[in-house]
């Protein structure tokens, strides 16, 4: 299984453990209160909706990915969704871990 498979096998897990947030909405909020630990948005989301929340990840310091399309994230929770955010710091970094990138 490569990592990517096992990246998205981690969100339905987090969703299940309800550590993971998906909608835009409800990630926006997540983020605005500090409680968003990662964040996922997906490569063929649309450009504003990218725009909009790099610039949200960024002004409030948070992690963000741009690697899975919607998708692939819609199949790893079970809803159609292009935007989720892990809330647990755990998680988020296992994410990273399996990217074989830096810590959050």
């Amino acid at each position: 299984m490569s990592p990517e498979e096992k990246q998205l096998q981690l969100l339905g897990l987090a969703l299940r453990a309800s550590r993971l947030i998906t909608g835009e909405e409800m990630t926006i909020r997540s983020i605005q209160k500090n409680e968003a630990k990662l964040v996922l948005v997906a490569s063929d989301a649309s450009k504003n909706t990218k725009e909009k929340m790099i610039n949200k990840c960024q002004f409030y310091k948070i992690p963000i990915s741009t690697e899975h399309t919607s998708d692939e994230i819609s199949q790893a929770v079970g809803k159609s969704r292009s935007i989720c955010a892990f809330t647990d710091k755990g998680f988020a970094e296992s994410y990273y871990k399996l990217k074989g990138t830096r810590k959050i």
